[in-house]
């Protein structure tokens, strides 16, 4: 079993920051990702452009230049994987973890390549992998998916696209351009206006002109191989259909905190216990970083806001290990 003062479990921006914080502060470190490098960015639909800029996505003094003001999620790749190369980081790509356990003095960690016991360990496991489901009939079908990659597969073909937040807005546009017949099927009454402003007026043009229709205050009832039944204010109306996008949203994985004890929020956010100045849950030395603390309310933290827990985390570990040498 490998021994370690801290293990970084994610290797998002937050989890790189985290990474970087334990190597500036002299921390036998490493992190972990179950995927490859940045795995919810590599994820995101290639021609993703970022609600953010890209001075407001840098860290560690390194400048993050983009063509354009906000940057694409290309441009994102290519700077997290110099980040790590300046750096140096250690870093394990392709390791899951497993599962994870309390032990006397820290935690055993087993991941799909080793064993590790670690002192402190940082959850900055975000939010991309698990979709929140729509729980009806037919939504394992073939024709659904809850990821968007590009618009190709989609030419010539009737698509629903359901949401009516960013992502869907970027699939009805994106996939319409190409020659799809789109469909919104949106749970509230609008688009939701804090859909990224440069978009906004565009997808509400495309729908008072019927260029893409869309139903509002309406969700999907049941899917079927080529058909898909909605339950609209009016009632249930049956549309033909070749494929189902689900842009409904994503959520963390609580498995983990639960293997931990990790206590959540009685209302709907579930949000984990922590304290908001280290970041530490309540379980002793369990960090908490990155969206992961927003429990179901996944809009509140973003990569620009929530870097500064690497900071405070580490922070907070080096106290007390400077503590606890005296």
């Amino acid at each position: 079993m490998k021994k370690l003062e801290v293990l970084i479990v994610g290797g998002g921006p937050i989890g790189l920051a985290c990474g970087i914080e334990s190597q500036k502060s002299n921390l036998d470190y490493l992190i972990v990702e179950k995927g490859v490098l940045t795995n919810s960015i590599f994820h995101y639909p290639s021609n993703m452009t970022f609600f953010s800029t890209s001075e407001k996505l840098e860290m560690a003094n390194i400048p993050f230049m983009s063509i354009a003001n906000k940057p694409t999620r290309t441009e994102a790749l290519e700077y997290y994987r110099r980040i790590v190369k300046h750096y140096k980081l250690k870093i394990n790509l392709y390791e899951e973890v497993k599962s994870l356990e309390k032990v006397e003095g820290g935690f055993r960690v087993s991941t799909s390549k080793d064993e590790y016991y670690t002192e402190k360990l940082i959850l900055a496991t975000g939010f991309y992998d698990l979709p929140n489901k729509m729980n009806v009939p037919g939504e394992d079908l073939p024709k659904v998916s809850h990821y968007y990659k590009e618009p190709w597969p989609y030419i010539g073909q009737k698509i629903i696209v359901v949401g009516g937040g960013n992502s869907a807005v970027d699939v009805a546009l994106e996939t319409w351009r190409k020659g799809a017949d789109v469909t919104m099927v949106v749970m509230k009454p609008t688009i939701d206006q804090t859909v990224k402003y440069w978009v906004l007026p565009d997808i509400e043009n495309r729908i008072k002109e019927g260029s893409i229709k869309a139903h509002f205050n309406t969700t999907i009832k049941s899917i079927e191989k080529s058909t898909v039944t909605i339950s609209t204010p009016e009632g249930e109306l049956t549309l033909e259909n070749d494929f189902v996008l689900a842009m409904t949203g994503y959520r963390p994985n609580f498995a983990l905190l639960d293997q931990l004890g990790v206590e959540l929020s009685l209302d709907e956010r579930k949000r984990p216990c922590l304290d908001g100045n280290s970041q530490e849950s309540n379980v002793p030395g369990l960090y908490l970083a990155g969206v992961v603390c927003g429990g179901l309310n996944t809009r509140e933290f973003f990569i620009e806001n929530t870097i500064v827990h690497a900071e405070s985390i580490i922070g907070d570990i080096v106290k007390k290990k400077t503590l606890q040498a005296q």
